[in-house]
């Protein structure tokens, strides 16, 4: 063991060596393209008297320097300067003009690339799915375009550092949105096709990130106002969050066991729009029915959050819907009267020919949607293969909480950011997966038994590119088998922490408790050396007789992280939590505890 921490001190040593000439390398390209904007502007308003042939020659000169320096960021380079060029046209000392036109190139290029799959005619019914679920991801894809494109334009320069985190959970979704529409097909000539026409709108996602990301290390490098403050200590997050919470009235309260480590909770008062009861006492006897008679604008606000939310009530009973919070319901807030007790339940199946995409009982689009002490449930069973119980993409969601239960892919956590905080999570094979930034905070994760020849993988976060902003992050989880994959009556069951569902998989397991039940090896590949080399799995500080590290893979991407690696993983750094989860009333710890 300790040559093992003598290496990671070493390599942490030299990550920081990296990380400094980085950003002297980036000073050094920032202080050139803000020397070489400038320097565009003035020329420009020098030569103004020389005519309008010679203006038109400079300022073409210009913007090509413009274009090739920004694009010097990027992975396809010459595909961004060939697609930006034909953007910006004349001379401009603005990087915003710049980063405008490189998400504007990928809107065009999301537009052409999702315009194909209607082009993809057959008689297959899968394919015929593939691409009805492909134009729905179409809309999403254009939802996030157009808030970057809405955020760089709203934002002055010295507040791009701190938009910059939105810009690229938004365009990452872009990306993840792309690799859904072709996942969604059959394998054979038509998704090699589909594969083909995403291509460039792919590389044109990836470059508009690096561009964003660029411009942000930049900025706050030259210390522009608001690229610089102080991070709390975890003490001190705890402290301000709980004062804060405690200044603003917010009641505390103890919910229900619910067999999780989590004992203390937070409830607000809030105060329903409309109540849901099957028996009658509510005003809809079903969610659905509520939703669909949510009203398109809502201004009232929650006196104890301050805060404007449309709010359901959920009464006590099984509600057997699928549920869909569309992107156009933002700032929806579902209550229930535990998670054992308001459940919404379903059992769509990819055996039964639904797309797994279409198999959640639940399913959150909608921006801030809140749910509170209600449970998700897909009893299709483990036979039925991939059988999704809540798929989540709304940006800043937050459960608490909530069960959510069922056997392979209980759990989509498909894109944008997402913070769990008490919640328990049942299943069997990935069945948390997806590609959002998602934090799971006290959570009780329950591995229950596959089929006899499968085997269990907690999670399978699907990364497609290392410039996304996207990961899983176990921070004070408890990792624990159900009685039924404990019973020596029974054929043992291998069970792994994650498999890399993606190439640039990544997922991060602090300060849990993780049980012997957990292979010494702790992860396994998705199929052969796929993304061996490229993944990222990090552990810090875990405990309980699954957290010996010492028999893991050797794969280069697996990691037994120190604390400061651990810090860009918490709830504050990885999601930003601190500017939109108290608000919604649930408890935090926005850092570390040790």
């Amino acid at each position: 063991m300790s040559n093992l921490y003598d290496a990671q001190h070493s390599e942490s040593r030299n990550h920081d060596r990296k990380e400094r000439r980085m950003k002297l390398v980036l000073a050094g390209a920032s202080a050139s393209l803000l020397l070489l904007l400038v320097v565009g502007a003035v020329a420009t308003s020098n030569y103004q008297d020389s005519g309008n042939s010679n203006l038109n020659t400079r300022a073409m000169h210009s913007s090509a320097k413009s274009v090739k320096m920004i694009c010097s960021s990027t992975d396809y380079q010459r595909a961004c300067e060939s697609s930006m060029s034909k953007v910006v046209t004349s001379d401009t000392s603005d990087p915003k003009v710049l980063l405008k036109a490189a998400v504007t190139v990928v809107l065009d290029e999301v537009s052409k690339a999702f315009a194909h799959s209607k082009l993809l005619k057959s008689n297959d019914s899968r394919v015929r799915g593939a691409v009805e679920d492909c134009q729905q991801l179409y809309e999403n894809s254009k939802a996030e375009i157009n808030a970057t494109l809405q955020s760089i334009v709203a934002s002055g320069i010295d507040h791009l550092p701190s938009r910059s985190h939105d810009m690229r959970t938004w365009l990452s979704a872009v990306m993840t949105y792309q690799q859904t529409c072709i996942d969604g097909f059959p394998e054979g000539e038509v998704k090699t096709k589909m594969h083909e026409a995403m291509k460039s709108s792919k590389e044109m996602t990836s470059n508009a990130l690096a561009m964003i990301g660029q411009a942000s290390s930049f900025l706050s490098l030259i210390n522009l106002p608001g690229s610089n403050r102080r991070l709390l200590s975890a003490s001190e997050e705890h402290e301000a969050v709980t004062s804060g919470l405690k200044k603003n009235g917010y009641p505390s309260w103890v919910g229900e066991d619910d067999r999780r480590m989590l004992k203390e909770h937070l409830r607000v008062k809030l105060t329903p729009n409309v109540t849901v009861a099957k028996d009658g006492s509510g005003k809809y006897k079903t969610i659905s029915e509520a939703l669909a008679a949510m009203p398109k604008k809502h201004k009232g606000r929650q006196v104890y959050l301050q805060t404007s939310m449309y709010v359901i009530y959920i009464k006590a009973g099984v509600y057997e819907e699928t549920v869909n919070v569309t992107k156009k319901m933002a700032n929806v807030t579902m209550y229930g009267d535990g998670s054992t007790r308001t459940i919404v339940t379903g059992s769509k199946n990819y055996i039964d020919g639904t797309r797994t995409f279409q198999t959640a009982t639940f399913v959150a689009m909608g921006d801030r949607f809140v749910a509170m002490a209600m449970g998700f449930r897909n009893t299709a069973g483990a036979a039925k293969h991939q059988a999704v119980a809540l798929r989540v993409v709304s940006d800043r969601s937050v459960f608490v909480n909530c069960r959510m239960e069922a056997y392979q892919d209980t759990l989509y956590a498909h894109t944008n950011r997402q913070f769990y905080r008490g919640c328990v999570i049942a299943g069997t094979v990935d069945f948390i997966f997806g590609d959002a930034s998602a934090v799971f905070q006290n959570c009780l994760l329950v591995v229950r038994r596959p089929l006899p020849n499968q085997q269990n993988i907690i999670t399978a976060q699907g990364r497609l590119n290392r410039r996304e902003t996207t990961g899983f992050v176990l921070h004070q989880c408890r990792i624990k088998a159900d009685n039924r994959l404990n019973d020596a009556s029974l054929p043992p069951i291998r069970s792994y922490l994650a498999r890399p569902w993606k190439e640039f998989s990544r997922t991060i397991i602090m300060e849990s408790q993780i049980d012997g039940f957990i292979h010494a090896e702790g992860y396994m590949p998705w199929e052969g050396d796929f993304a061996l080399n490229t993944l990222y799995y990090g552990e810090y500080n875990n405990h309980g007789p699954g957290a010996n590290a010492s028999g893991r893979v050797t794969w280069p991407g697996v990691h037994v992280i120190q604390k400061e690696e651990a810090q860009r993983y918490t709830v504050e750094n990885f999601i930003q939590g601190s500017s939109w989860i108290p608000a919604t009333g649930s408890l935090v710890r926005l850092g570390l505890s040790s």
